[in-house]
């Protein structure tokens, strides 16, 4: 039996999401279509407007009203010389938890996985680069310690062996295969108050 084609069309783009299979994409649907019609189009009016309203930061790329900075970037109180790199702009949000970092950020969107077809260039490390001409004197690079975030992280420090430039990773005390979002606030905290300086 084929569904009808308005309600093909939602399974087919929830099928979409990371993580949704065919079976949960239509279990998505069949909820939706037992939900009031103002919770569905407040729903898409939310997704609407997160499409039209949000955008990436024009200095860090993380998560920003479309054509401007992020808050963080926008703080005249953060401290400008140190950057914080991380992969995803969740990853910023569990190290503010922390509460021990007052830099700004630079999100990457991504870790090197050759395997999956994630290469240098589809990841914003040229805007990090284009950020080293300013005043930044350390760069910590706080990824999850699995295999793609241990790559990145060898690959950055090669290629950000400037003069006067300090480039860290947060000590130990975050588990191997953890997820920076999942830390808790003490552990994170203690190992980004402790990184320590990656060298050759």
């Amino acid at each position: 039996m084929n569904y009808p084609p308005a309600l093909q069309a939602v399974i087919d783009e929830l099928g979409h999401f990371p993580g949704v299979g065919p079976k949960s994409a239509q279990r998505i649907a069949f909820w939706l279509m037992r939900q009031p019609a103002q919770d569905v189009v407040r729903l898409a009016e939310s997704l609407e407007a997160m499409t039209t309203h949000l955008s990436f930061c024009e200095r860090c790329c993380n998560i920003a009203e479309t054509g401007g900075l992020c808050p963080i970037c926008g703080d005249a109180r953060r401290d400008e010389t140190v950057i914080c790199v991380v992969e995803s702009a969740p990853d910023v949000v569990a190290v503010e938890r922390s509460g021990v970092f007052h830099g700004t950020y630079h999100v990457l969107h991504g870790l090197l996985n050759p395997l999956e077809g994630v290469t240098p260039d589809r990841l914003r490390i040229q805007e990090l680069l284009q950020r080293l001409r300013g005043p930044v004197k350390e760069v910590i690079l706080c990824f999850n310690s699995n295999v793609e975030g241990e790559a990145t992280a060898m690959y950055l420090s090669r290629l950000l062996q400037v003069p006067g430039l300090v480039v860290s990773q947060p000590a130990s005390g975050l588990p191997v295969g953890g997820d920076l979002e999942f830390a808790d606030d003490l552990t994170l905290g203690r190992a980004i108050d402790g990184r320590r300086v990656l060298s050759d």
